[in-house]
């Protein structure tokens, strides 16, 4: 049955991309960025699978008066966080892949669970 060998290299590589990719998304998982809104008044932390890892807000600009504000200063700074966090996931596929923008490919290894 010629073709098989084929068929059965490709699955192998398609394995190994999954292991790749798992590994990639661990390593991810590691890592913080950080963003900040109003001047640094309100940073957030979120990890490289996009997880919010922590929130730090300047006692000043609690305002019980105005909590509009806050509540502003926090979407901004956890929006931008996880911008960050998708930009880096973004990068470390693009090393993988060299260069390929390929969609779904960070689902691959879920065909194989």
């Amino acid at each position: 049955m010629a073709g098989l060998g084929d068929l059965s290299g490709m699955l192998g590589k398609v394995k190994d991309m999954q292991a790749n990719m798992q590994r990639m998304q661990e390593e991810l998982a590691q890592r913080t960025v950080e963003s900040a809104s109003g001047g640094g008044m309100v940073t957030a932390t979120v990890n490289g699978k996009g997880d919010l890892i922590a929130v730090k807000i300047d006692k000043s600009v609690i305002d019980p008066n105005d909590s509009e504000m806050l509540e502003d200063l926090v979407k901004a700074a956890v929006n931008a966080a996880v911008d960050k966090s998708r930009q880096m996931m973004q990068e470390e596929m693009a090393k993988m892949t060299g260069g390929l923008n390929l969609p779904g490919l960070d689902q691959i290894g879920k065909m194989f669970e």
